[in-house]
């Protein structure tokens, strides 16, 4: 039997794209499935598939910037699985990527508002929960390839996915304590509808975002998420990488060798400051830091 059978996982994001594979991946392993998701039509066709497929499922609108909608959702999903176990912090936006003089700060404030504080609220209140209940289980925030190297003129996407896994970081000895594993997923480029986010920014960008009469491979990145792999395949991904208490989940192995090339870079810059007659004095412990 399952290790998640029976179990509650709740998914922020999770009326489609990564978000739903994981979801439908995770019932297929036998748990209650909370989907949470601003997208109250994307909701509706989610539960139903979820439902054909006989998993146990309550879908919640929630805006992941909203305290009050995080609290809302763990109360409604307690009253009607119980204990909650798995929390999935993947809803996430991006903007159109453009050169740093072509800054817009209301762009930024929404990207770090989503896919940052989004990630934070969510362990705040469903994390602090699964520590409380001290029943164990799983924490995967959703970063990306962005995450693990910087992408060029996706200034804002970029910081919120390397800040998602430093956190995620920073959590995994603290959450570990209380037999919570957490995970940090980083795939690339997944058949999703990333590139039109805009679509639920405001009550106004959803009035005038026709995505039906927009030719997508014309969009910023487009094409590139278009071409990536299919969302079912992430979220099968993940219960393999759960399973075997992976830290890093990556999902494409073709980014190997520009990681590698990146740790080798930092590498050869902590060998030119151990050389350097300025450091070589300091002494300290890394421990103290890294736990």
């Amino acid at each position: 039997m399952s290790d998640f059978n029976g179990k509650t996982a709740l998914i922020s994001g999770g009326a489609e794209g990564i978000g739903f594979s994981i979801a439908s991946a995770m019932g297929d392993q036998g748990m209650n499935i909370v989907i949470a998701d601003i997208d109250e039509t994307q909701l509706r066709v989610a539960e139903e598939k979820l439902t054909a497929k006989n998993v146990p499922v309550l879908a919640l609108k929630m805006d992941v910037t909203k305290l009050e909608d995080w609290q809302a959702v763990q109360e409604k999903a307690v009253t009607q699985f119980g204990n909650i176990h798995m929390l999935v912090n993947n809803a996430g936006v991006a903007t159109a990527p453009g050169p740093l003089e072509a800054t817009n700060y209301d762009d930024w404030q929404w990207v770090l508002d989503v896919n940052l504080m989004g990630v934070v609220r969510g362990t705040h209140i469903i994390g602090s929960h699964m520590k409380q209940h001290g029943e164990g289980g799983w924490m995967v925030n959703v970063a990306s390839m962005a995450g693990m190297a910087g992408v060029p003129t996706a200034g804002a996407y970029t910081a919120t996915k390397v800040a998602v896994v430093g956190m995620s970081e920073s959590w995994q000895p603290e959450m570990a304590k209380h037999n919570v594993h957490v995970a940090v997923l980083c795939p690339a480029f997944v058949k999703t509808r990333i590139h039109l986010s805009g679509r639920n920014r405001t009550a106004e960008d959803q009035n005038s975002f026709d995505d039906t009469k927009v030719n997508t491979k014309d969009l910023p990145g487009g094409s590139l998420v278009e071409n990536g792999i299919d969302p079912e395949l992430v979220g099968m991904r993940v219960v393999e990488a759960l399973q075997a208490q992976e830290f890093y989940i990556f999902t494409h192995p073709s980014h190997r060798e520009s990681l590698q090339m990146r740790g080798a870079a930092i590498d050869q810059a902590f060998e030119r400051a151990a050389q350097s007659p300025i450091l070589a004095d300091i002494e300290d412990d890394p421990n103290i830091v890294f736990g």
